[in-house]
């Protein structure tokens, strides 16, 4: 609405009387309605909100856990998968490797979903997996199943981090964060070597399987090796850093 005067300019009063007044007409305009940083006003107040604190996971230094006992298996059943494996019991060394798979998802799943995180499962569970991707290899090279010089080139790499993580200690760095394409790596290397030993087996899921498991393999092979120099990119500054100090 918009009030117009009909009063003279000689005859109209402050507030309009019986000579004139103020005649309300319909306007094109709407009422004007402020806005708040581009926000429509609604006409009421709120107070502020405060962000919510983010929630901190803990990382505990027990040791009997639910999980910690699940890596502690998945450690166990090594020796027992390259025994099957040198003996040629392929279909039991695959049941012991997929039964440390399950317990691998398990024991991160059971951490994260309930806070059992320790310092403990997180030193045996890269453990675990490095050691069923070294038995896998030396009991396939043994069987003639995979190349010599393949298992030279991941060990090698094995020893370079190793000299690396050695290096970072001296200097008071304890490890490097782990980046996501070691873990990829890590991924394609704990699938790959259970699918070429499954291509191995008589039958078509054999043919199928001997493709799709060096696909997986040699993936992990290079994602091992860029990972390697992710993490030398990482490590330089800190060991240039501690040489400058010295000096």
């Amino acid at each position: 609405m918009t009030l117009v005067s009909t009063a003279r300019p000689s005859e109209a009063t402050p507030g309009g009387d019986a000579r004139g007044g103020l005649l309300a007409i319909p306007s094109a305009r709407p009422a004007f309605r402020p806005r708040v940083h581009g926000c429509g006003y609604s006409g009421r107040v709120t107070a502020p909100t405060e962000p919510r604190p983010s929630r901190e996971r803990t990382v505990s230094t027990q040791i009997w856990t639910l999980p910690n006992v699940l890596s502690f298996l998945r450690v166990l059943g090594v020796p027992l998968f390259l025994w099957l494996l040198l003996r040629g019991d392929d279909g039991w060394a695959l049941v012991v490797l997929a039964l440390s798979g399950v317990t691998d998802y398990l024991d991160g799943k059971i951490a994260r979903t309930f806070g059992m995180e320790s310092r403990l499962g997180q030193l045996l569970d890269p453990i675990a997996d490095r050691l069923y991707i070294v038995s896998t290899l030396v009991g396939m090279a043994w069987r003639g199943f995979v190349p010599w010089w393949l298992v030279a080139l991941l060990v090698l790499r094995e020893v370079l981090m190793a000299g690396l993580l050695l290096a970072l200690r001296r200097v008071g760095q304890v490890g490097l964060p782990v980046h996501f394409v070691g873990k990829a790596a890590t991924m394609n290397l704990l699938y790959a070597f259970p699918v070429v030993l499954l291509g191995h087996l008589p039958g078509p899921v054999g043919e199928w399987a001997l493709p799709i498991g060096w696909g997986f393999a040699w993936w992990g092979v290079g994602l091992y090796w860029l990972a390697a120099i992710l993490y030398a990119v990482q490590a330089a500054p800190i060991l240039r850093r501690d040489r400058r100090l010295a000096t």
